[in-house]
């Protein structure tokens, strides 16, 4: 490497490394405030003038403070001043939006030249509002939220001092009433202390003075009604709304935790499994005569018990191959001396067969030539072409139907399964899953503080609905006594085809027993362990002249399998959706500001 490309490199890591540090460095910075005081004076004129004080840390460097305050039709503000302590100010100031914007830049030197750091500094800032106060016919009214919900960060403790006209008959009200802490009146001093707010929270002062407190109110807002009745009257459902809306959210988030109760009480009710006259370790020869397809619905799919699955299918296509229907040929490629596999479809001999195992040969025949021989090795390709897959998974349903008619249609299956618990609480965890979103969503878009109990039981629920949708069937559902024997024997069944040891000890005394286990092991899917335990007996399983054993000897299990798979992935392509989200922006609110 020469001179020149490792300059290059080194600089370029030097430029990285040094972006990742501002990166970091940037990231630490924080600040909050510990905090507001606000001190608010209603002259009898109308006019309220406020005098705000916030106590700020800041960690990190900044450049200043800013401050929103909004203004609603006909307010408006004059006067503004702006103070600190612990730093230089300059002010900058701009109408947006219906607010008042107040930039206030903080410098560490009386030069200006040096940002703020690691340091506490405190903000005065006074102002005159106009058109704030209004004067009904019978009373006066200021509503003033003394914390807005739209600060970048909670606060630690609001306190103001109110300043009225009167000293006599006045009322005042503090609301979300959690965050009260102290208040008291006396004269015409209102005192209060609030405990702390969290961030997108607010903090609002109602105060009713009488009328005869103000003279020649220029700069009052005046309606020409009544409004104190009506005033106590929209206070009082506002207050009742959020308390309603607060307990709720703790109910919401408390029935959410019922859901595994339900859960236990249908399992008591449905779910416990009959006691059996059975105790067996495992099963050396086949439980029963049923075919690999009906085994397999029962045993193998757990999540749709009676419904076959892949694993069904192929033991069907092993079963036809060892009643001579299918026939397995090999072909040396000239190019390649790969072994090609093609399965001859006989259907002169196939009249006899079960309407299922037809289905089989007519799915199978879709894609065979016009002498009935089907490519096991092109099997794959065939069925990536989505057209090709889908038609195979809709006619691969239809045998799934077949077999349900045949042998396992509602009436049969009661005497192997009781699926009422279990599509109970499937109907049950679907509900519970939308619910479970819909609460929580509910907690996530409110500014109540009692939002959290909603938030946490919509989780709760969700999560809880959805272990419960992708649970077998057989955890809520229940066995009959003759399923439940039924189940146990072709389980303790796959698990002597599981462990090879148990096989060499045991070893089946022909090759029909050996076909067999190939057959239903690949219905209840250890079809590897049955071959691997075979290779170990018969060290020369090619010399046999079977289709079964050669089928896999040459891999045409894995060819089929892969080939399937293939087939439900092309049927079911995913797809993306670009699409953007989009939302209405609410209005200023209370005010708020920041840092920057």
């Amino acid at each position: 490497m020469n001179v020149k490309k490792t300059f290059c490199i080194i600089l370029l890591l030097v430029v990285l490394f040094s972006a990742i540090a501002v990166v970091s460095a940037d990231d630490d910075k924080s600040y909050t405030i510990n905090q507001a005081f606000l001190e608010l004076t209603v002259e009898s004129n109308g006019l309220l003038h406020v005098d705000e004080i916030y106590d700020y840390t800041f960690q990190g460097t900044f450049n200043g403070v800013y401050r929103d305050i909004p203004l609603k039709e006909g307010e408006s503000i004059d006067n503004i001043n702006v103070t600190a302590t612990g730093a230089y100010p300059v002010l900058k100031e701009s109408d947006e939006d219906g607010k008042k914007h107040l930039k206030i830049y903080l410098y560490a030197d009386e030069e200006h030249t040096q940002k703020i750091s690691d340091c506490e500094v405190y903000v005065y800032i006074s102002y005159d509002m106009k058109n704030t106060v209004t004067l009904f016919n019978d009373v006066g009214g200021l509503q003033y939220k003394l914390w807005g919900d739209d600060w970048d960060v909670g606060c630690d403790a609001v306190s103001a001092i109110v300043h009225l006209p009167g000293n006599s008959s006045n009322e005042y009200y503090l609301n979300p009433q959690e965050y009260n802490s102290t208040s008291y009146i006396s004269g015409n001093t209102i005192t209060l202390t609030s405990t702390p707010i969290p961030k997108g929270e607010f903090y609002e002062l109602l105060v009713l003075m009488p009328i005869t407190d103000f003279d020649n109110a220029t700069y009052a807002k005046h309606v020409n009604e009544n409004g104190r009745e009506n005033i106590i009257h929209n206070l009082d459902s506002s207050v009742n709304g959020r308390t309603f809306w607060n307990t709720s959210y703790i109910v919401l988030g408390l029935l959410s935790l019922i859901s595994p109760i339900v859960g236990g009480l249908v399992y008591l009710r449905y779910g416990r499994e009959p006691k059996v006259d059975y105790d067996g370790i495992y099963e050396r020869e086949l439980p029963t005569n049923d075919p690999p397809a009906v085994v397999n619905a029962l045993i193998d799919n757990s999540y749709d018990i009676g419904t076959p699955n892949m694993k069904g299918f192929e033991a069907t296509i092993l079963n036809l191959i060892d009643k001579k229907v299918i026939k397995l040929i090999t072909k040396t490629d000239e190019n390649t001396d790969m072994n090609e596999l093609f399965l001859k479809l006989d259907r002169n001999s196939d009249v006899n067969l079960a309407i299922h195992e037809h289905t089989v040969m007519d799915i199978l025949a879709m894609f065979a030539d016009d002498e009935n021989i089907v490519n096991l090795s092109g099997l794959n390709a065939d069925l990536s072409y989505e057209s090709n897959a889908k038609l195979f998974m809709e006619e691969f349903q239809v045998w799934q139907q077949d077999v349900k008619h045949e042998y396992l249609d509602s009436e049969n299956l009661k005497n192997y399964f009781n699926a009422k618990g279990s599509k109970f609480m499937k109907k049950l965890s679907i509900l519970g899953l939308i619910v479970g979103i819909i609460i929580f969503i509910l907690g996530l878009f409110t500014n109540l503080p009692n939002g959290v109990f909603a938030i946490g039981g919509g989780i709760v629920l969700a999560i809880f609905s959805f272990i419960v949708i992708m649970l077998p069937e057989d955890i809520f559902g229940q066995w009959t006594r003759m399923g439940r024997e039924y189940y146990l024997k072709w389980k303790n069944f796959k698990k002597f085809l599981e462990d090879n040891s148990l096989i060499n000890e045991h070893p089946p005394e022909s090759v029909v027993v050996w076909k067999k286990y190939l057959i239903y092991g690949t219905a209840l899917g250890v079809a590897d362990n049955v071959y691997k335990a075979m290779k170990l007996q018969e060290k020369n399983i090619s010399d046999y002249d079977d289709d079964i054993f050669l089928y896999h000897h040459y891999g045409g299990y894995y060819m089929m399998h892969h080939a399937f798979e293939t087939g439900q992935t092309a049927a079911n392509p995913s797809s993306s959706d670009a699409g953007g989200f989009g939302g209405l922006g609410g209005g200023s609110g209370g005010g708020g500001g920041g840092a920057f």
